[in-house]
């Protein structure tokens, strides 16, 4: 079947039939604008939607991405969870990019040939419709016009004005009909075209994606990831049904056996427990009084007291009482468990006992008569409060009062080193200007204890914790002296050693090893033996508890200078000399196992007049790896044990030692040449085997003769090797070591 048409021969006719049958193609355009304005919507969707996907993918790959920046705090940094969605965050970055490419296919085969349908066909249809309406109007006027003329004779004038009108819209007509017929004509194929070219577009575009897909996404390598994620998954999901099987059994459990503690006085049905009077130390939930004094205005001035109860979490640590609020759980610059002292049962004559409250039950309070002071706390039942009682007792009694006895001779107590002076001021530590070094741990100054949750005999028993480091100027009143070089800050996070070498001693310039690092100090503590890892770590968790517990937040930021001659702590401000290890008084030196940012290492003290050394170990911060200091410190002594055995060895044995070395390079030298000969000769051809062979050989027949360039070559490092390897040896061996072989050329041996 054929396409129907407009008759451009009937245009100027204008017949009924002709406008009857235009206004079917009229209709039929307007039918056509309308359903392929709806067709240009639909494919606008798919082309927003295609966007939209590839920037929500693009976005996910991101998010992935920004997994292994956020700081979870139950989340290791080496996470494979990190790793892994990181490899997906790369799939997924591939899968973008065909997104990307798709939404450009979308545009070009799709969108453009349906909009340009739309702008360029149908509106020019349209256009030409309202053309055609105001021509035929034009043209119907100018003929009334014409025809009106009346039958008398009129002038010339007149009549040829209303002809020529006639005439150019009648012209007008025809032309704008011819090219609306054309327009509407042509829009019948055309619409086969625009209709079909976008969709056609849309599938090729799609074959493409679902290729490059393809190509991109079912390599082998990424199949394989995906079957090790799968099967990691399901082996996750395999624990937590059994972890949750787990759980809820343990839940039934702990339910079970905590029914009697969701009463806070035991029910008269259940068994009687009797509360443990052995404990040295507990923690919970108690009810604390606190009071405050009213001033009444009046001629008498009365005091009125307003008490009031706080439920607080206390516990005991180091022969103290301490209190924490819920909310107060870690402490932002230790990481530690915080909390507050509320009394020293270190005192003389601390005694818990029962007290009576008006309108409280289960109430006991703690008296210090050196304080002057009475601390009321209610507990929860009968149970709680015997115990707490005895506990409290039994600290006391460990700290050597006993009620009755007082501090007489009978009873002394034990030498315990009071907390509440350093309570005082929080982060300060303390410095005795009798103390010789920095070594030397004993005080009598107001230094917080050693917390001892669990005794231990690598510790010295009641060992203070010395939290600020010594000077030169603390311990012998003078100024330190300041080293060359003006007074510069280091930044703490840059651990260059070139920046601060210029500011060292001469002692430090000739070392043969140099390393700066930033540290900070945390402590250091006496300790009974010299070495050992699990002691140096187990000082550190004394140190950084004690510093917890008594809020000591100051820590002195100092340059570690690592030489083979000694360690030294600088003050970067000033470029004043803190304090100076030497290398042979450092026994052991060790990183934390969990926390890479601390070490800690041990010396020897041996006083003036002692007959035994006594060991600190002293707990450093950096914000680098505690293992390159560590490895530092490893090299630095090496190095200094290696000059140390050099300078004991005997006068003459370095030269012949060093001669010794060179006969030997000598030998190594000629076997090197021989194989370098012999291999030529297994990888010449043939035809040269034969002059090869001709070679001349040296008169033992051992060797070959070398060429002259070969013998001046070697002869520039060697001297002479042209002379036999025998001769070399003896006459070297049997004439005195030349002076040439310095004592400063030696190398250090290793160490043994």
């Amino acid at each position: 079947m054929g396409i129907e048409k407009l008759h451009l021969e009937d245009a100027l006719e204008d017949s009924p039939q002709t406008r009857s049958l235009l206004s079917v193609f009229e209709k039929d355009a307007m039918t056509l604008k309308k359903y392929t304005t709806g067709l240009h919507n639909c494919c606008q969707r798919i082309m927003k939607a295609q966007n939209e996907l590839c920037a929500a993918t693009q976005s996910l790959s991101q998010h992935l991405r920004d997994f292994e920046i956020q700081k979870f705090p139950l989340e290791s940094d080496d996470s494979v969870l990190s790793s892994t969605l990181k490899q997906f965050s790369s799939y997924l970055d591939d899968v973008s990019s065909i997104q990307q490419v798709l939404s450009a296919q979308f545009s070009e085969t799709m969108m453009y040939p349906l909009s340009r349908f739309l702008q360029a066909d149908l509106e020019e249809v349209t256009t030409l419709c309202e053309m055609y309406q105001i021509a035929s109007n034009e043209h119907d006027s100018a003929m009334n016009r014409y025809m009106r003329l009346p039958k008398k004779k009129e002038s010339e004038r007149q009549k040829s004005e209303y002809n020529e009108e006639l005439y150019l819209m009648r012209k007008k007509f025809h032309q704008t009909s011819l090219h609306y017929y054309s327009s509407l004509n042509a829009l019948q194929y055309k619409r086969k075209c625009s209709l079909l070219e976008p969709v056609m577009g849309y599938l090729h575009a799609q074959r493409a994606f679902f290729q490059m897909g393809q190509d991109a996404v079912g390599k082998k390598e990424i199949e394989d990831f995906l079957n090790n994620i799968s099967t990691s998954v399901q082996g996750v999901q395999q624990e937590l049904q059994t972890e949750t099987k787990k759980t809820v059994e343990l839940i039934d459990s702990l339910e079970q056996q905590s029914a009697h503690l969701y009463h806070a006085e035991p029910m008269v049905d259940m068994p009687y427990i009797p509360p443990n009077t052995t404990l040295t130390q507990k923690a919970g939930y108690l009810f604390l009084r606190r009071g405050k004094h009213f001033h009444v205005p009046g001629p008498i001035g009365k005091q009125l007291i307003a008490t009031k109860w706080e439920r607080c979490f206390f516990f005991t640590v180091g022969g103290n009482l301490m209190s924490q609020a819920r909310d107060e759980v870690i402490s932002t610059n230790t990481k530690k468990l915080a909390g507050s002292l509320v009394l020293d049962l270190n005192e003389p004559g601390v005694l818990a006992e029962p007290h009576e409250s008006d309108d409280r039950r289960f109430v006991f309070q703690i008296v210090s008569p050196k304080n002057k002071r009475n601390v009321v706390l209610q507990a929860e039942n009968e149970r709680e409060k015997d115990e707490w009682i005895c506990t409290l007792n039994n600290i006391v009694r460990e700290s050597g009062y006993v009620k009755g006895k007082g501090g007489g001779p009978q009873a002394k107590p034990k030498e315990r080193t009071s907390s509440s002076s350093s309570m005082s001021k929080p982060g300060s530590g303390s410095v005795s200007p009798d103390q010789a070094s920095i070594s030397s741990m004993s005080s009598t100054g107001a230094v917080p204890k050693t917390p001892t949750p669990t005794p231990s005999s690598s510790f010295v028993a009641d060992a203070p914790i010395q939290f600020d480091l010594l000077t030169p100027t603390s311990q012998n009143g003078g100024v330190a002296p300041s080293l060359p070089g003006p007074p510069k800050r280091i930044n703490p996070f840059d651990q260059s050693a070139n920046e601060v070498l210029d500011t060292l001693d001469s002692a430090i310039d000739n070392s043969t090893f140099v390393e700066s690092f930033v540290v900070r100090f945390l402590g250091s503590m006496e300790v009974t033996t010299d070495r050992g890892e699990k002691l140096v770590h187990e000082t550190m968790r004394q140190i950084m508890a004690a510093r917890a517990i008594h809020n000591v937040f100051k820590m002195t930021e100092s340059r570690l200078v690592v030489s083979s001659e000694a360690m030294r702590l600088i003050d970067p401000a000033t470029n004043t000399l803190r304090t100076t290890f030497a290398l042979a008084d450092i026994s052991f030196w060790a990183a934390h196992p969990e926390n890479t940012r601390l070490f800690g290492f041990i010396t020897r003290t041996k006083p003036p007049g002692a007959t035994n050394s006594t060991f600190s170990c002293h707990v450093f911060e950096c914000n680098i790896s505690a293992e390159e200091i560590c490895q530092a410190i490893g090299t630095a002594t090496k190095l200094a044990f290696q000059a140390l055995m050099q300078r004991k060895l005997p006068p003459g044995v370095g030269k012949e030692k060093k001669a010794m070395e060179k006969i030997q390079q000598v030998k190594t030298r000629e076997k090197n040449i021989l194989l370098q000969n012999i291999q030529q000769l297994e990888d010449a051809p043939e035809d040269e085997e034969d002059s090869l062979h001709n070679l001349p050989l040296s008169p033992d027949g051992k060797y070959l003769v070398l060429t002259a360039a070969d013998e001046s070559e070697d002869g520039m490092e060697s001297g002479d090797l042209s002379q036999p390897m025998e001769k070399l040896t003896v006459e070297s061996m049997q004439q005195p070591i030349s002076d040439s072989f310095d004592t400063e050329d030696v190398e250090p041996e290793s160490e043994a």
